[in-house]
């Protein structure tokens, strides 16, 4: 298997090497992995098998990396103006927590 250099400054080499047992080409492969799984993604809408088993495992999914929509970013700043439940009288809570 093909060997992979990375140039990094002598601070973050010594922040790895603090922790040894992190398997850090395992790491850089899944991330790489993701990077393509990604980039399909944005390519065709579609998953294959395989690439939703790895998200699935990661609880993962390439449009967790895509930017919130704006007029989503509305509506939750329009629901968190408002009142987040109904009032409730001493009564109606009682017959809540019962139907718990």
């Amino acid at each position: 298997m093909p060997n992979l250099i990375v140039s990094m400054e002598n601070k973050m080499k010594e922040r790895l090497d603090r922790i040894p047992w992190v398997n850090w080409s395992e790491i850089a492969r899944e991330e790489i992995f993701k990077r393509e799984i990604f980039e399909t993604f944005i390519r065709t809408g579609k998953l294959s098998k395989e690439e939703q088993e790895f998200c699935n495992k990661r609880d993962w999914h390439p449009v967790d990396e895509l930017p919130i929509k704006e007029e989503y970013l509305k509506k939750l700043r329009k629901i968190e103006k408002g009142l987040h439940s109904k009032p409730m009288s001493p009564a109606e809570l009682d017959k809540w927590f019962d139907e718990l």
